[in-house]
């Protein structure tokens, strides 16, 4: 486990300690006022970064690089960029859970609030399974597919029409791409699940707006 993994859980135990005691965290010499203020504003940073992060990736920059990258080049790319990705909506989500936890503890919050305290939790919780599970999976089975396709002298075209027809005439590359898929599935369900999350968030947010 990396220094940003480490990072990432610490940050979630503070999280959780801050949304179910928020009295421990609080001074009697600070400003609530500006506290709040602080909180609010963290908040809103951090969930417009992680929403908009997750819009990205998920529906636009991954799919014009797959459209226009060599596959192994694109593989390549996403194993460097998806832990970076997972990192950052996860450190965002546990800031934006933690912030909105203090100013809105459970004991005292309404059911809208609890709502929308358990959307940013499990946000943060299905970036953190992507980041220490389901990624590290993805790019170690990638890895081996790579290898097979290059000893097939494929790989380096753009989309999926090479591997399929190779696919049907090896049983081993047949084999690794089930077993990449389902992996790779989870991950992106676990996305998707996240950014479904935030997406509610972001709803709520939008209700108590003015403009």
């Amino acid at each position: 486990m990396g220094w940003l993994s480490r990072f990432v859980v610490a940050l979630s135990f503070l999280a959780i300690g801050i949304i179910f005691s928020p009295e421990t965290f609080k001074s009697d010499n600070t400003d609530s006022s500006s506290l709040s203020s602080i909180l609010k504003l963290s908040h809103l940073l951090c969930f417009s970064t992680a929403w908009g992060a997750a819009l990205w990736a998920t529906f636009i920059g991954g799919i014009i690089m797959f459209k226009n990258l060599p596959r192994h080049q694109f593989g390549n790319l996403q194993s460097k960029m998806f832990p970076a990705y997972f990192t950052l909506v996860g450190v965002c989500c546990a800031v934006s859970t933690a912030s909105f936890g203090y100013l809105h503890p459970w004991k005292s919050s309404s059911s809208t609030e609890k709502y929308q305290l358990g959307f940013l939790g499990f946000a943060f919780l299905f970036n953190l399974s992507n980041l220490l599970v389901f990624t590290p999976m993805t790019i170690k089975m990638m890895k081996q597919r790579h290898k097979i396709e290059r000893e097939n002298n494929i790989g380096e075209e753009v989309g999926w029409t090479k591997n399929k027809e190779v696919a049907k005439k090896n049983p081993q590359l047949a084999a690794m791409n089930k077993k990449f898929g389902m992996v790779h599935g989870l991950s992106s369900l676990a996305n998707l699940l996240s950014f479904g999350c935030l997406a509610m968030h972001s709803w709520y947010l939008a209700v108590k707006l003015n403009l």
